[in-house]
């Protein structure tokens, strides 16, 4: 058994195949497990580990796929365990099955493909290397289509051309095993100047061939640069402008949509390869104003007036009346309720929110993202969201949680509802846009997610008024009196409408176009065809896109300034103890209400053996889970979306619910050391640390309800009766726990797969994966509150793939399934 790894290597160094073969035999054995491994472990002083540090191991349970095993092997690694002690210990405790994981497997990828870019007309060679204990086979990918004659272990394109460009992945038999290598991106270049010897690089060697060109354009074109070098592993690129790197400008071509005169400057891009930094020539982009003929009031005139004013051509009197639309400002509010008190929860709402703030804040949105809001600080928020708006603006509001649809009037439900709720428990849509009209903002765009079923306990007939005004577009994600869906498996993915509008959201288009767009893929989406459909409600008679620029107007309110307090974080800081111990304290925002806080250990005594400093004390009045705080890595602690950026080897602690924060955030740093000359006694010191109002909180949206704004139009007449609740309502769940006791569930449950509306829908799908769909396995008892959980634990999901590699590999794995079939 020792011949068949190195002994040397530690335990949390071992490949993934075998940690995870290792993982399953401990989790899965009850008497010979993980935990009899750590009573073995702890009583060797080396590698001692802690019955609280055990406690949080077996916390692994309560995520989804998480694994106490894998959680204890990496604290055995962490300290010095090799293989050759694991072994050890492992034959102590008796477990053949995890011995067994540490030979290797039937069959072993040793050398994968590796991303490259070269020219057209080069060779390329793709080389994938495996052994196994009998013959390998190979197969070669490239995305979804089996390769012709791709069935050697190096794939050889004499020569190659641009069209081969594309990601390749191989496939590698052995007996009834198979094994995929890593996916290779292939980028080939195409040079019109003959470049001779100087294209003949040293194979892997960095070398830019296409350089950037300068440009001069007027206001509003688009700016597109290129460069691109060749090398192998692919490079990186990054493009600086002034010296400055440019967010997400991290392709071989920049596009820049309708520049304005301050985004001129000079421009190079930085390329890197494995070891290897080099830069593009620098090249200066000017951006000279637009000219255009201004026409004020009403005039008349001759066709010779026409002709003289547009210097003898009646065309070029037409063309100069300036086609680009023009923002007086850019601002958003987006709010996905999920975590429901008396009404199930949903999941989407966060991701959906999460991937449209990036994306607005791409068009130049101001943006404020807000999860889980009660009905006075929904309105409060709006309230504050009205300020904003003055002549000229472009304002979008986006709403993802439960809702429903009387007369033709919207209500977006908070996450403190009653059960059963009714509209003066709501918020109407069209209520706000009343006010929003009233501000002469340039463009109103409401994307409501959520169903719009009718509440027939809701026996409200509201009479709202709208102004004739060209400037609404409504996007609903489904038609009248239809539900709107949750599609995911045990990931973590967009609900539909998001799905789809994610994609073309950054598109240069008038924005009922992009919406057009957005409905005709949804209905090529098998799972929701014929059940919902993108119904969208517009007077805009102008071009209005999202990515028109912004010229501030001289009326401009200075209202934005408050906005930008939702998105002031506290400084970090660094903590000194008595005891010569350093920390960093360092802060970092998921969400506008929510808030990450790390710790870090940037100096330790040296007599001191162990050292780690947490942060504890919170008020009541915050989302703080006491199992998810300080923790090793960002996804145990709820983090999902900021794990690549925040800084490693800290301890982790997501604040949720910062609207709720009346007073300055004040919280504890609690430092534990062990030095060595006192054995295994910890020695503990505490310091109390006062960061003000993070984020949302400066806002104050806690306060109560203002009844000169909003609060006038949002709160409708109602009856007594009380309504059901319709929902935003169907999971496509494979692995979604009920929204019961999320606590109590451990990875071997077999969750239901679906709940919708408790009316349901009738009929079956065949026996596609979407059978589910029209079933109805979870039916909440609108009857009693009781019924449903009033603080669901968080469910674990995992981090998203990017998005070009994660769709592709969704598409390749989908399609082999259709070929076995």
């Amino acid at each position: 058994m020792s011949e068949s790894l190195d002994p040397s290597v530690k335990v949390n160094l071992l490949t993934e195949a075998v940690v995870r073969r290792l993982s399953e035999a401990l989790d899965k054995s009850s008497e010979r497990g993980w935990r009899r491994l750590g009573e073995i472990v702890g009583h060797d002083r080396r590698f001692k580990v802690s019955s609280g540090e055990m406690e949080t191991c077996s916390l692994k349970v309560l995520q989804l796929e998480g694994s106490p095993s894998r959680s204890l092997l990496r604290l055995m690694g962490e300290r010095g365990c090799t293989t050759a002690h694991l072994i050890q210990y492992l034959q102590t405790l008796g477990n053949g099955a995890a011995l067994e994981s540490l030979q290797p497997s039937a069959l072993q990828i040793l050398v994968h493909p590796q991303s490259v870019a070269l020219l057209s007309g080069h060779n390329l060679r793709l080389s994938c290397r495996a052994v196994g204990k009998s013959p390998v086979q190979y197969q070669w990918f490239k995305t979804k289509e089996e390769v012709p004659n791709g069935l050697s272990p190096d794939l050889l394109m004499s020569p190659v051309h641009l069209q081969d460009a594309g990601f390749y992945i191989c496939r590698v038999n052995c007996g009834d095993s198979c094994e995929f290598s890593q996916w290779a991106q292939v980028d080939v270049l195409n040079v019109d100047a003959p470049c001779g010897q100087s294209c003949r690089s040293i194979e892997g060697q960095l070398k830019v061939l296409i350089q950037p060109q300068a440009q001069r354009l007027n206001a509003g074109d688009n700016l597109q640069l290129q460069c691109g070098a060749v090398g192998r592993p692919i490079p990186r690129y990054q493009w600086h402008r002034n010296g400055v790197p440019i967010p997400n400008a991290t392709k071989r071509k920049l596009v820049v949509p309708h520049v304005m005169q301050d985004q001129q400057g000079r421009y190079r891009c930085e390329i890197s390869g494995s070891a290897e930094r080099m830069w593009t020539d620098e090249v200066e982009v000017v951006i000279d104003p637009r000219t255009s003929v201004q026409i004020s009031g009403a005039m008349e005139c001759t066709e010779d007036d026409v002709y003289a004013i547009g210097g003898g051509s009646s065309d070029l009197f037409l063309n100069s009346v300036p086609e680009q639309l023009y923002a007086a400002d850019k601002v958003a509010l987006l709010i996905g309720n999920l975590s429901y008190q008396n009404h199930p929860q949903l999941k989407a709402p966060m991701v959906d929110v999460y991937d449209l703030t990036n994306l607005l804040q791409q068009l130049n949105f101001q943006v404020v993202s807000l999860l889980d809001l009660t009905e006075s600080e929904m309105r409060n928020a709006v309230d504050e969201f009205l300020l904003l708006l003055h002549k000229g603006v472009y304002g979008l509001l986006y709403y993802a949680g439960h809702g429903y649809e009387n007369y033709g009037n919207s209500f977006m439900v908070p996450v403190d509802a009653p059960n059963p709720y009714h509209s003066a428990n709501c918020l109407c849509v069209q209520s706000i846009l009343k006010l929003m009209q009233e501000k002469e903002t340039g463009l109103n765009v409401f994307l409501l997610d959520m169903c719009r079923k009718r509440n027939i306990h809701d026996y409200s007939t509201p009479n709202i008024i709208l102004r004739v005004t060209a400037n609404i577009v409504f996007g609903y994600a489904t038609c009248q009196d239809a539900e709107a869906f949750e599609l995911s498996s045990s990931g973590f993915t967009n609900g539909v409408f998001v799905k789809f509008l994610k994609k073309r959201l950054l598109d240069d288009e008038k924005i009922t176009v992009v919406l057009d767009r957005v409905a005709e893929d949804m209905g090529q989406f098998d799972a929701t065809r014929g059940k919902q459909a993108l119904e969208i409600r517009s007077s805009l008679s102008e071009r209005r896109s999202l990515s028109d620029p912004i010229l501030p107007s001289d009326s401009a309110d200075p209202a934005p300034s408050r906005w930008a307090k939702a998105h002031q974080l506290p400084e970090s800081m660094c903590l000194s103890f008595d005891c010569g111990a350093q920390i960093k304290l360092g802060f970092a925002a998921e969400f506008s209400n929510v808030l990450v806080i790390y710790t870090r250990i940037i100096k330790k005594p040296e007599d001191m053996s162990f050292c780690q400093a947490q942060v504890t004390d919170f008020t009541q009045d915050l989302d703080v889970d006491p199992k998810e705080m300080n923790r090793e890595t960002p996804e145990d602690t709820g983090i999902y979306f900021l794990s690549s950026s925040l800084p490693q080897h800290c301890l982790y602690t997501r604040v949720s619910a910062l609207q709720k924060l009346r007073e300055e955030l004040v919280f504890t740093v609690c430092l534990q050391g062990t030095f060595t000359a006192m054995a295994d006694d910890p020695v503990h010191w505490m310091k109390h640390i006062n960061i003000g109002k993070p984020l949302i909180s400066r806002l104050d949206l806690n306060r109560d309800m203002r009844r000169n704004s909003c609060m006038q139009t949002c709160s409708m007449p109602h009856s007594p009766c009380q309504s059901p609740g319709p929902e935003r309502c169907l999971y496509l769940h494979q692995g979604l726990p009920q929204p019961h006791d999320y606590s109590r569930l451990s990875p071997q449950h077999h969750y239901l797969d679906v709940y919708e509306h408790v009316q349901g829908a009738a009929g079956g799908c065949g026996d596609s994966y979407y059978d589910n769909l029209s079933q109805s396995r979870y039916e909440p008892a609108y009857d009693s509150p009781g019924g449903l959980p009033s603080s669901p634990s968080r469910v674990s999901i995992p981090i998203e793939a990017p998005e070009d590699i994660a769709e592709l590999q969704t598409v390749f794995i989908n399609s082999l399934q259709l070929q076995q079939q």
